[in-house]
């Protein structure tokens, strides 16, 4: 103002509450205009930012948005609901092992941002690139897949100077990336995000999908975030990595270096794994739309049946329980032993990596890995809690009222695992091996990991294509040359029975659609 003072005042008390235009909210029908009163709330525990770009800098609030009649408009609002009841059954657990100084439990996500540059030039000449985010047409490239081992390939400069600004412009919002890389598809890159409570976690990967594209413009390049833009090739997805913490800095997925003598963390992951066993159908609905399940069954793609892999110390340990109802011990991993004299022997993980399974534990966490990468996280960390939350409260409401605690949660454990399939092999290569040494008689594997092995396997079937048409690799059943006919018929009636319209109900039942001629 000409006179000096300010031209508008802002305080905190107006971030309380506003009245948004709820009726601009998609909501599947038409605009309703009686809808548009509302309320917003200031969520104060993601910090607020301000955001630079060509409009200058705009002071950035985090809120939910609720209707005039109280109904959410966002998925900000669930999310929290299911953090706090999270937070309320986890105290629950802990109170009954003793913990009275934890006041706090919070899910912390890190979730892996991936993505596709590509030259914008070129991008403008595929109109299907334009319109869908995909390719819908083309052929083929002549070679093979001599660029798929993308991973610790040099970062080409112009890429590295969009990595640099799209940090400085997330730095600037308070966004911190731990990782970036490229990933395995040629023009394929990742972004990690530091680990973080599960709704700030949410926010900041929003404004890395944003700055991702809108830093790629000022290059000269396209940021495609379509799950599969390319056919052929690896799609992009993110990896949702969850864990349970108290506000003292104690990790409930952490399994120590005796999981066996863990209590607390054994009734933490059995009642993880009930939650996903229960409700494995709205895990796989959290991270499922059209464009996601373009990458179905392929790379680390989202499979069609939920899964989930413990790792090898744990599936003992799991063993140990459903089988004696007890367990003694737990594999220890040891020395690797490096043979360089300058360098350090390594201590050598106890478990081991599985890169296929969408719901993998990974040394004090689990990842989610089917997460699509232009999906919100909010919806699958939602779902997590809630399901988990679900699963604390129906194991507090038997131990409070049990006398011997200890006695009762091992139990508990023991039956909630017994219910679990466990699967000994940990992938498609290990199945293989295991038929071709002859320790598993029968196994479906990839049909092109048959080759070399004519020696020691034989191809029962070939499964039809049309069983496996969204999956990159063939499949084919193979049997021990030293079978006999009973197990190789058994095998031969398996496949028949894919085929059968029993099998394709409980496909479907699954969101796995099956089409045989």
């Amino acid at each position: 103002m000409p006179n000096g003072k300010v031209l508008m005042s802002f305080s905190g008390k107006e971030l309380i509450k506003g009245e948004p235009d709820a009726s601009s909210f998609p909501s599947g029908g038409l605009r309703a205009t009686f809808e548009a009163r509302g309320y917003t709330a200031w969520d104060c525990t993601s910090p607020a930012f301000v955001r630079q770009d060509a409009a200058g800098a705009t002071l950035c609030i985090p809120t939910a948005f609720c209707s005039y009649t109280g109904e959410a408009l966002d998925q900000k609002t669930p999310l929290l609901r299911s953090m706090e009841a999270l937070n309320v059954q986890s105290l629950r657990l802990l109170k009954l092992f003793g913990n009275t100084t934890s006041k706090k439990v919070t899910p912390s996500v890190g979730p892996e941002q991936e993505y596709f540059l590509v030259d914008a030039e070129k991008f403008l000449q595929r109109k299907d690139l334009i319109y869908t985010g995909r390719t819908l047409f083309g052929a083929m490239p002549p070679k093979g897949q001599e660029m798929d081992d993308h991973y610790f390939g040099t970062i080409r400069q112009r890429i590295a100077s969009f990595m640099k600004e799209v940090n400085i412009e997330l730095w600037k919002m308070g966004v911190t990336a731990k990782t970036q890389h490229n990933e395995v598809a040629p023009a394929q890159h990742e972004l990690a995000s530091i680990y973080s409570e599960a709704n700030v976690a949410v926010d900041n990967n929003q404004l890395v999908m944003q700055t991702l594209k809108r830093i790629a413009c000022q290059h000269g390049l396209k940021c495609l975030l379509h799950e599969k833009p390319f056919a052929g090739v690896n799609g992009s997805g993110k990896h949702n990595n969850w864990s349970i913490t108290t506000d003292d800095g104690i990790n409930l997925l952490e399994p120590g270096k005796t999981p066996h003598e863990n209590i607390q963390f054994l009734l933490v992951l059995s009642c993880v794994l009930k939650a996903v066993d229960v409700h494995a159908d709205l895990l796989r609905e959290s991270a499922a739309d059209p464009g996601n399940d373009h990458r179905l069954g392929a790379n680390e793609a989202p499979p069609a049946i939920i899964s989930v892999f413990l790792g090898e110390q744990l599936e003992d340990v799991v063993k140990q329980l459903v089988e004696t109802g007890d367990a003694t011990h737990s594999i220890q991993g040891g020395k690797l032993l490096t043979g360089v004299s300058t360098l350090p022997d390594l201590d050598k993980d106890a478990t081991d990596r599985n890169r296929t399974s969408p719901f993998a534990f990974t040394g004090n966490k689990f990842e989610f890995r089917m997460v699509g990468s232009a999906d919100s996280i909010a919806s699958p960390n939602t779902t997590l809690n809630a399901i988990v939350a679900e699963a604390f409260c129906e194991a507090a409401d038997i131990l409070e009222k049990a006398d011997d605690v200890s006695a009762i949660t091992t139990q508990q454990v023991s039956e909630a695992l017994g219910g679990v399939e466990i699967n000994e092999c940990a992938n498609v290569g290990a199945v293989t091996s295991a038929v071709a040494e002859g320790s598993n008689e029968v196994g479906t594997v990839y049909y092109s990991d048959t080759y070399g092995l004519e020696d020691r396997l034989k191809v029962l079937q070939v499964v039809p294509y049309d069983l496996t048409g969204n999956v990159i690799y063939p499949t084919a059943q193979v049997v021990n040359k030293e079978a006999d006919e009973t197990e190789q018929a058994a095998a031969k009636d398996f496949v028949e029975f894919l085929t059968s319209d029993e099998a394709a109900a409980i496909f479907r039942n699954y969101y796995f659609d099956t089409e045989v001629e």
